[in-house]
C-alpha cells in the first residue's frame, strides 16, 4: 500500500487510508459503525492494495454475515476472493476479518506475559480466573487493545480497521491499559493479596477480612489473593505493553474515524467523543456522517414545487381530474406530499449547517445517503463504501 507524508492533510477517506497502518471506528449504538469499519476495509483492500484486516471488539455477528463468514473468532479469517468477483470487483488486495474472542485473549495473553510455565498454569487453573476473565472490571476493554497491540507488531497488515463498542465504552478502550495498570498497583490489590502472602494482618486490614470472610468465605478470599497475587508477577509486562499501546495510538500511524448520524442524540455522543480525542491530542482523521438526507432535498425549484402543491392542490386537483380520482382526495394528497418536502427540505437544511459546523474538526468529512434496502452482504459494503471513499 502506497504511503503518503504524514504532512499533507488528507481530503478523502482513500488518501487518509493510504498514510494509516490503523484506523479505529468510534461511535454510538445503531449509527451503522460496523458497517463502515468493514465498508472502509474492504474498499482499502480493493483499492489500494495489500493486507487488510478489520477487527470488530464489539461482538456483532452482522460483520461475519455481511463478508460472506460462517462465523469469525480470535483467529483472523481471509474473506475469499471470490465474493469479490461475485460483487463485481477485481481485488488489489486481501481482506481479512477477526472478533475479538475475550478468553482467549486472556489466555493467550497469560501464556505470552507470565515469568514461566508453571505460574501461568496456576493462574489458567485459578478457579476465579476462569470465571472472571472474560468479566471482570475493564477486562474486554484491556485486552482489546492487547490484541491489537499484539496484531500491529506482528506486521502482517498494512492496515487494521478496528471496530469498538458504543461512544462511551469506547473511551474505556482507549484508557483501558492506564486503569489496568493502575489497578495492578492499587491499594485494594495489595489488601487483596494479603492472605497469600501472609498469614499475619496487620491491624487495618483485619476488620475488612473479618467481614469478607462472613460474605465471602475463607475459599474465596484465599483463591482471589492467589489470582491478583500470581498476576502481579505479570505486572512489568502489563505497565510496559500499556505504555507501548498507549504511544501506538498516538503515533502518527494510527487515525480515528467517528461514525454517527445527524440525530440529535448520536450527534451529541459524537461530539463528546470528538472532545475527548482532542483533550488525549488523539489524531481524528475522519467523520463519517450516515443516513445523511439526498442533496435534491436543497434544489430551490424543487422546494418551489413543492409550495404550489401546499398553495393550489385544489386547482392542480381539478386539472388532473378525471383520471387522478376524487379531486377533494387527489388535493388532499398533493397537498400532503408538498408539506413533507417542506419538511424535509428544513431538515435538509439543518443538516447541511451541522456539516459544515462539523467539518473544521477532521481532516475528512464522509457522508452517507440513506439506502433503500439494509446492507447485508460484500455487495452492499462496497457501495456503502464508494460514497465515503473519495
Amino acid at each position: 500500500m502506497l504511503k503518503r507524508r504524514s504532512s499533507e492533510r488528507a481530503r478523502t477517506l482513500e488518501q487518509l487510508l493510504a498514510a494509516k497502518e490503523i484506523v479505529i471506528c468510534c461511535g454510538s449504538g445503531g449509527v451503522g459503525k460496523t458497517t463502515t469499519a468493514a465498508s472502509a476495509a474492504a474498499m482499502a483492500a480493493t483499492s489500494l492494495g495489500g493486507k487488510v484486516l478489520v477487527l470488530t471488539v464489539d461482538p456483532a455477528r452482522r460483520l461475519a454475515n455481511a463478508l460472506g463468514l460462517e462465523g469469525l473468532g480470535n483467529v483472523e479469517k481471509p474473506v475469499p476472493a471470490e465474493a469479490f468477483k461475485q460483487a463485481g470487483v477485481d481485488m488489489r488486495g486481501e481482506l481479512w476479518a477477526a472478533m475479538l474472542d475475550t478468553k482467549q485473549s486472556w489466555d493467550d495473553l497469560v501464556l505470552r506475559h507470565a515469568p514461566d510455565e508453571l505460574t501461568a498454569r496456576r493462574i489458567l487453573e485459578n478457579p476465579l480466573y476462569q470465571n472472571v476473565s472474560g468479566r471482570f472490571v475493564q477486562s474486554h476493554e484491556y485486552i482489546a487493545m492487547e490484541r491489537l497491540y499484539e496484531i500491529h507488531s506482528a506486521g502482517t497488515y498494512d492496515l487494521i480497521v478496528v471496530d469498538t463498542p458504543p461512544t462511551r465504552n469506547a473511551i474505556d478502550f482507549l484508557e483501558a491499559p492506564e486503569r489496568m495498570a493502575d489497578f495492578f498497583s492499587s491499594r485494594l490489590l495489595r489488601w487483596l493479596t494479603v492472605p497469600a502472602r501472609s498469614r499475619v494482618m496487620n491491624f487495618a486490614t483485619r476488620p475488612f477480612y473479618q467481614m469478607a470472610d462472613r460474605i465471602l468465605g475463607s475459599q474465596f478470599l484465599e483463591d482471589i489473593a492467589e489470582f491478583f497475587l500470581l498476576f502481579q508477577t505479570m505486572y512489568k509486562g502489563f505497565v510496559e505493553r500499556a505504555e507501548a499501546v498507549t504511544r501506538l495510538l498516538h503515533d502518527r500511524r494510527t487515525t480515528f474515524l467517528v461514525v454517527t448520524t445527524l440525530e440529535a442524540a448520536p450527534l451529541h455522543e459524537a461530539e463528546f467523543f470528538i472532545s475527548a480525542l482532542a483533550h488525549e491530542k488523539y489524531h481524528l482523521g475522519a467523520l463519517v456522517l450516515n443516513k445523511v438526507l439526498p442533496s435534491y432535498l436543497l434544489d430551490a425549484d424543487a422546494a418551489r414545487v413543492a409550495e404550489r402543491f401546499c398553495a393550489e392542490a385544489p386547482r392542480l386537483a381539478e386539472r388532473l381530474a378525471p383520471d387522478a380520482g376524487d379531486p377533494a382526495l387527489v388535493a388532499r394528497v398533493l397537498k400532503e406530499i408538498g408539506e413533507s418536502y417542506r419538511n424535509f427540505g428544513v431538515v435538509a437544511k439543518r443538516e447541511t449547517e451541522q456539516r459544515a459546523e462539523l467539518a473544521s474538526v477532521p481532516d475528512v468529512v464522509a457522508t452517507v445517503p440513506y439506502f433503500e434496502t439494509d446492507i447485508y452482504d460484500l455487495g452492499g459494503l462496497l457501495q456503502l463504501g464508494e460514497t465515503i471513499w473519495k
